[in-house]
Parts: C-alpha cells; sequence; structure tokens
C-alpha cells in the first residue's frame, strides 16, 4: 500500500491530527499493562523495517477487544492502525516520556509478505511547545529537534519528539512556539547511554518522528 492510500486511511478512521500505520513483525514477550473502563490493555512491540534494511522496535499499546496478544501469535507480519501517544510517567520523584502506538485496529497480513518501503507512516497536526533546537553535523547536514503538542479530545494532548532535516530543519529553525504545524514521517527507535551518576550509565531507548515532510498550518483552519 503507498503512502497516499495509508495518509486517505487514516483520514477515513478519523484519525487526520494523529494517524500512525505501521506494518511489521509483532515480537514475542507481549504483557499485560493494566485495566482501565473494564478493558484490559497489552503491551507489545513490533519491528519495523526501514527501506535501507535497518529494523524500528516500536513499542504498541492495545486493548484487548482488539487483539488479544496475551495469547497472541508471534512473529505474525500485522498492520496496525492507531495515533501514537505520550505518557508521563513518575518515576523515583521524576518524569519520564514513554511513546507508543495506541493501536485501534490491526490486519494480519500473509507470511510471505514481503517490503521495506512505506512500512512505517505518521501524520500529525500539533503546535510547537518548546523552542527549536537547530544544529548542524560535521558533514553539514542540518537538523532540527522539536517538540509536538498533539490535541486529544476532553483537553489531553500528546507531546511527541521530532527530528527535522534540511529544508524542514530550516523552517523548524525559524519557527516560535506555539506555531501550528503539520508533519509527515516514521516512527523510529534509537539507542542512547543515560548518566544516572558519576559512576553508573544505563542503556536506554528513545523514539522519535523522523519527519519527511512539514508544513506550517493556518490556526483558521484548525
Amino acid at each position: 500500500m503507498i503512502t497516499g492510500e495509508r495518509e486517505r486511511m487514516m483520514k477515513d478512521d478519523g484519525l487526520e491530527n494523529n494517524g500512525a500505520c505501521v506494518v511489521g513483525r509483532i515480537m514475542p514477550g507481549a504483557r499485560y499493562s493494566h485495566e482501565a473502563y473494564g478493558e484490559r490493555f497489552y503491551r507489545a512491540d513490533i519491528l519495523a523495517c526501514r527501506a535501507s534494511g535497518i529494523t524500528d522496535i516500536i513499542p504498541l499499546m492495545v486493548f484487548e477487544k482488539v487483539a488479544d496478544l496475551e495469547r497472541g501469535c508471534p512473529d505474525s507480519i500485522i498492520e496496525v492502525i492507531g495515533q501514537f501517544r505520550s505518557y508521563n510517567r513518575k518515576e523515583e520523584g521524576k518524569s519520564r516520556l514513554e511513546l507508543f502506538v495506541f493501536v485501534q485496529g490491526i490486519r494480519y497480513l500473509d507470511d510471505g509478505y514481503v517490503g521495506c518501503g512505506n512500512n512505517n507512516l505518521v501524520c500529525l497536526k500539533g503546535f510547537l511547545c518548546k523552542a527549536p533546537t537547530y544544529r548542524r553535523t560535521p558533514l553539514g547536514r542540518e537538523i532540527a529537534d522539536i517538540l509536538l503538542a498533539v490535541n486529544r479530545p476532553y483537553g489531553k494532548s500528546d507531546y511527541i519528539p521530532c527530528i527535522c532535516w534540511g529544508r524542514d530543519a530550516v523552517l523548524a529553525s525559524r519557527l516560535d512556539v506555539g506555531s501550528a504545524v503539520e508533519v509527515t514521517g516514521r516512527i523510529q527507535s534509537r539507542e542512547y547511554t543515560k548518566k544516572l551518576s558519576e559512576a553508573e550509565e544505563e542503556m536506554r531507548v528513545a523514539y522519535e518522528v523522523s519527519v519527511c515532510r512539514m508544513e506550517t498550518v493556518d490556526v483558521q483552519r484548525g
């Protein structure tokens, strides 16, 4: 399925403000997360392949009516549709932003499915909630980090880190806090080392949207 078709599919499902569609291999180890309003929720991970062949491990949150991942089929190829959400987790008196795809639909694909292109798409419309960080790599590549606040119903918001490249990075560097933008890209994972003390370090995984297209939005358009 090409990218344009996936974007239209997400809009048809009412995901214009925040839509994610990922195809990949469900990894073993689905586990119970919590229960809310009588629904049981499970955590799982999906292994998604980039066009370059590099893989990303993307966390999922799935409620039982969509798929019973406690008895799921590890190594199945699936397509998930939902929203890329955040949760501010309190840990030892500190806040830690957790990111995941909140799954609203699953389609199981044939075992023979092959493809590493257009398998990971996220579309977001939101507001810059902190000043962009612009920099150049030693090779001269322009990069900008932004934090996007994406509104949900009932007064809630998701806070999504995004990384912009080239022209989009230059555009981002000129925007003010509160600017409204639409971004299209892919969810990516990367490992980093967190220094806990002078003698202790911990390997962690960060998740962000790698932006392939960004446009400013007239607030009057919503």
